[in-house]
């Protein structure tokens, strides 16, 4: 009786171990492999469509864990106004400022795909002057804060980003004395929402 207990005991646990490893071979085959590398850009880009702002922006992620990822953005955009009053300025530039920007951003992923990224970017600024001509050059800081969520499809390869961002510009320099004029009275931060997507390899 004791034996044959035994034997029962036996077959049970050799059982119950055989659909365990059967389920963690099922899970880590339907895990995606962990994909360090990632492009991606603004679908604001959308918004070049009748304007001219010129904006194109190309993002390079690369995961350092699971909730730690290092960016590289290549950024360009054309404005006519003050940033801080951007889309409601009272008076525009009597000209424009083409920027040409290289930001380096560390993003943090808080719980399940929540994440918050600080990002400063580092602008070379071009001013023109109302008959397109080349005044002078000066260089700004832009710095950005940043909470969103990503939403993740095709087994984690494709990712949209909504977010919320804090943007700080302290230091604009060598500004023409008509543009500072106007940028006087105006902000030197605003808060704007973004939309990223990317792919992941």
């Amino acid at each position: 009786m004791k034996t044959q207990l035994m034997t029962i005991i036996a077959l049970i646990w050799f059982i119950l171990l055989g659909q365990n490893h059967s389920s963690l071979a099922q899970t880590k085959k339907e895990e995606p492999a962990f994909k360090r590398h990632a492009v991606g850009s603004s679908l604001f880009l959308l918004g070049n469509i009748g304007d001219s702002v010129n904006f194109f922006q190309l993002n390079y992620g690369y995961r350092l864990t699971q909730k730690d990822n290092f960016m590289v953005e290549a950024i360009t955009w054309t404005y006519y106004e003050p940033l801080g009053t951007y889309g409601s300025s009272e008076e525009l530039y009597p000209g424009k400022v083409s920027a040409y920007g290289i930001g380096l951003g560390y993003q943090r992923f808080l719980w399940k795909n929540l994440f918050s990224t600080v990002e400063p970017t580092f602008f070379l600024q071009q001013f023109y002057d109302a008959e397109n001509n080349k005044i002078q050059k000066g260089f700004q800081l832009y710095l950005q804060f940043i909470v969103g969520y990503r939403f993740e499809f095709f087994n984690k390869r494709i990712f949209l980003e909504p977010a919320y961002a804090l943007k700080y510009w302290p230091v604009n320099t060598n500004f023409p004395a008509s543009f500072a004029a106007i940028e006087k009275e105006a902000p030197k931060y605003k808060f704007e929402p973004s939309l990223n997507v990317g792919f992941r390899f």
